[in-house]
């Protein structure tokens, strides 16, 4: 009885929050529940991964797996290897019981924009890391360390620095040109000791069907340590939407070279001409 009478004192925001499963539940625990996320049988079904992946993409490559070519758009800000996303194996999306609001992750924006940007004119980047939580990150958060929208956006930060694979290419001499190619075996060599035997180098297929270079997958156990076997895995993990190829990515093959593109801020998906 208490609770409907505390409910009619409320305003209608905050009675939204508050009517969650069983009213006979304190006030208290339900911000718990709102803050820490729901850890009923909704939530633990979908903590039974074992292995992560952890992407980077390249965003010159990027730009040649959209059809359409105006939707590119790479920020003045960005020359380097920008965050995919960290996303749980095994499972296509977790639950719809933790929204996250941009106050959540307002402290990381500035880091968020330089190194996970929205590379889509039609996607602000906000949106695009709220797709990112609500699809992967409310199933990361089954770990302690990521379990909040802003620890799961600190621990990406953290890995993005922990795998600079910009400067592990470029201190072995592989660089973005519009005239080198490069095949899969090289950049497997300077890669595998800091990113596991694992890791899996993506190309996409540009208009000219030339292989180019797009991401690096980057497999990791729920732990963070390198490496995961996940061949058993389910990977759901591809994204789709406007602008969208059928095939976003696939593994280079490895007999055929293919082209790092580099970086061009006024014609994205025409870096070299």
């Amino acid at each position: 009885m208490w609770c409907s009478a505390l409910l009619l004192s409320l305003s209608p925001a905050v009675v939204l929050l508050l009517q969650l499963p069983d009213c006979a539940a304190t006030q208290e625990g339900h911000w718990e529940d709102y803050k820490y996320g729901r850890r009923d049988s909704e939530t633990k079904q979908h903590c039974s991964w074992k292995c992560l992946q952890f992407t980077l993409q390249w965003p010159a490559g990027f730009c040649q797996s959209l059809d359409k070519k105006d939707l590119c758009r790479i920020p003045q800000s960005v020359n380097s290897w920008t965050i995919h996303g960290l996303w749980p194996l095994r499972v296509f999306r977790c639950c719809n019981c933790w929204p996250i609001f941009h106050s959540d992750i307002q402290e990381l924006e500035a880091e968020l924009n330089e190194h996970w940007p929205s590379l889509l004119k039609i996607k602000s980047s906000f949106h695009f890391w709220r797709d990112e939580w609500d699809k992967h990150g409310t199933c990361a958060a089954c770990v302690e360390g990521m379990n909040s929208p802003l620890r799961y956006f600190q621990m990406c930060l953290k890995l993005r620095g922990r795998f600079d694979v910009h400067r592990l290419l470029e201190d072995a001499g592989i660089t973005p040109s519009c005239d080198r190619l490069y095949k899969v075996v090289e950049v497997h060599q300077v890669l595998a000791p800091h990113l596991g035997d694992r890791h899996e180098i993506q190309c996409v297929t540009d208009e000219q069907d030339r292989e180019v270079w797009f991401q690096v997958k980057i497999p990791l156990s729920r732990n963070l340590t390198v490496s995961c076997d996940h061949r058993t895995e389910r990977d759901t993990s591809s994204p789709s939407g406007p602008g969208r190829r059928a095939s976003l990515g696939h593994p280079c093959p490895p007999q055929v070279p293919f082209y790092y593109y580099p970086i061009d801020h006024q014609q994205p998906q025409r870096p070299c001409g």
